[in-house]
């Protein structure tokens, strides 16, 4: 008699990075005080295998202004967070999210004034 073959494992076609509880806190804190200051207006999210991205919009129909990815596969390198402008720069790049988001702190302080 021969052994029984398994099922294909299903589960990595289900796996995709996700921003966790504290890290969307983080990043809907810092949208909420953008939203506040009236210079962001909406946003969106998407969950892939290798990033999970967050997109910031100052209009609803229009590319991103701002795009603050999560990529763990650089966690060793230059950091797994990073912070990228509409043109594709990337702005900061780091291991921790709220230093990393601290390059807004600048435009934040200029929208309050």
């Amino acid at each position: 008699m021969t052994a029984p073959t398994p099922f294909p494992s299903t589960k990595s076609a289900y796996e995709k990075v996700a921003f966790d509880r504290h890290e969307l806190g983080t990043i809907l804190g810092l949208y909420g005080q953008m939203v506040a200051a009236g210079e962001w207006r909406d946003y969106g999210m998407s969950f892939l295998k290798d990033v999970a991205i967050f997109s910031v919009f100052r209009r609803t129909a229009e590319h991103p202004m701002y795009r603050i990815e999560k990529r763990p596969r650089l966690r060793g390198r230059q950091g797994m967070y990073a912070v990228i402008g509409m043109d594709g720069q990337i702005l900061k790049r780091g291991h921790d999210l709220r230093k990393v988001l601290r390059v807004f702190d600048r435009k934040l302080i200029r929208a309050v004034d």
